[in-house]
């Protein structure tokens, strides 16, 4: 049963559907969209987790994780007892037709993909389950892990199972909407049996009529990582477009839009800046050239993609020392923005700390204000620099306003109380939020992204 099978929901009539009894293991940023998420169509969840304390918090209706609207649906599930969370793996999967694995697959050191979560929760489940079950895959994995998931449980028990393959394409910020109308559904599975209960479970989340995308099980692992590194690729293209932009007098904005609007190019992600960050774009690529190294496969475009975003999450940093004459010691800068993007809290391999990292090594002192970000950078980083409690506190005598992350209170600030507050009025924007006219009009220094300095 190779190949693709696409359901439009406008042209076959989605069957009709029952509530569920799923269970999701693991509560990370996944785990918990899924399964709320899954619980707001009626779907009895129980969410699995190891960490007590974070099980408890659930439990008292507290979110760990900050993502725009999950609180609504959060709330409103375990409210109406359809959302429960616990530590027992074997009360959750007793009942459940479905169980989700949505457990860490952080990278190595090698750039692979560590599978000992997902192959270990495999074998848990092998040893408790007594009757069919679907296991399914929801964490970004490299291709043939479905295969190693259906030997590790194989090796525990002899009662019938089947893997699929079910990629999540959420992106932070907006993942409630992108999971309760997805784009698309990719299902890797060749059970029928599987296909039947994976298209029913997500029959109400393509009504308006988006595809549920059957394949391979090898070939839905692959799509994830493929997707992710294209995308990647395009903003790693457009940021080495703005670095010539610089060189030659051209305009960034402009030639974006310029190939933005061919509709084999598309205007999204190409918008140029500091660098991708976070919790996939990062590891998926490496991934999937570690994927390609084992198989003897030189993948020169992604090997270049890294390499670019490497230097480009600390252009900003550059433009600051160039500006300083190479000498930023004693100098006081106002960072704003310290995740990776804008709408949420997460600040894995945020450009920002790679910023941060440069100029406080040179001798600098940093003032930084996130709305999100600032207990996780805090965790992170201690003290090594100081927290504002709003974005003008951050200013303060600073020597210059560095902007880092694209959130909606600083695209439109006081520009007169930020010229009072700076010692100089002087910008680096790392994603060019300001009109170059603007700024002079306001009287500032200000140095972006592909676009000319003004002043």
């Amino acid at each position: 049963m190779q190949g693709i099978f696409i359901f439009v929901g406008k042209k076959v009539s989605q069957p009709k559907t029952t509530s569920m009894k799923i269970a999701v293991v693991g509560t990370g940023y996944v785990g918990l969209v899924t399964g709320t998420c899954l619980a707001e169509t009626g779907n009895q969840v129980i969410c699995v987790d190891i960490n007590a304390d974070k099980v408890k918090m659930m439990q008292n209706g507290k979110l760990p994780i900050y993502e725009p609207g999950l609180d609504i649906l959060f709330h409103r599930n375990i409210a109406q007892e359809r959302l429960h969370f616990t530590t027992d793996l074997g009360s959750a999967i007793a009942e459940a037709q479905i169980i989700f694995l949505a457990l860490p697959t952080p990278p190595g050191g090698d750039g692979s993909a560590d599978l000992s979560y997902v192959l270990g929760a495999a074998k848990d489940i092998g040893k408790l389950i007594t009757d069919y079950k679907v296991i399914v895959t929801k964490s970004t994995v490299p291709v043939g892990t479905a295969d190693k998931v259906r030997a590790a449980m194989d090796s525990q028990t002899t009662v019938e199972f089947d893997v699929v393959s079910n990629p999540e394409f959420l992106r932070e910020g907006v993942a409630v909407e992108d999971f309760m109308k997805p784009d698309r559904v990719v299902i890797g599975t060749q059970s029928e049996r599987a296909r039947k209960l994976m298209g029913e479970l997500y029959g109400p989340y393509v009504r308006q009529g988006n595809p549920i995308i059957f394949m391979d099980e090898r070939s839905s692992e692959l799509t994830k990582y493929a997707a992710n590194s294209f995308l990647a690729t395009k903003i790693t293209f457009m940021n080495e477009v703005a670095n010539l932009c610089e060189l030659v007098g051209a305009d960034v904005d402009m030639v974006r839009k310029g190939i933005g609007s061919d509709d084999r190019i598309g205007r999204r992600f190409l918008f140029p800046g500091v660098g991708y960050g976070g919790s996939c774009f990062p590891k998926d690529v490496q991934a999937l050239v570690k994927s390609a190294d084992e198989n003897k496969y030189d993948f020169k475009i992604l090997n270049s993609v890294i390499e670019v975003n490497e230097s480009q999450k600390t252009v900003l940093s550059g433009k600051v020392k160039k500006y300083f004459n190479g000498d930023v010691k004693g100098k006081k800068f106002a960072l704003w923005g310290l995740a990776f993007k804008p709408e949420t809290d997460d600040i894995r391999e945020a450009p920002a700390l790679y910023i941060i990292d440069e100029l406080v090594a040179a001798g600098a002192t940093i003032t930084a204000f996130d709305p999100e970000g600032m207990n996780n950078v805090r965790n992170l980083i201690g003290n090594k620099i100081s927290y504002a409690a709003d974005p003008y506190s951050a200013l303060h005598d600073a020597d210059a306003l560095l902007i880092v992350t694209e959130w909606s209170l600083f695209r439109t600030p006081d520009f007169d109380q930020v010229a009072k507050l700076l010692k100089n009025k002087v910008i680096f924007d790392g994603r060019n939020l300001y009109d170059l006219q603007k700024m002079i009009d306001c009287g500032f220094y200000y140095n972006s992204i592909g676009r000319k300095i003004v002043s």
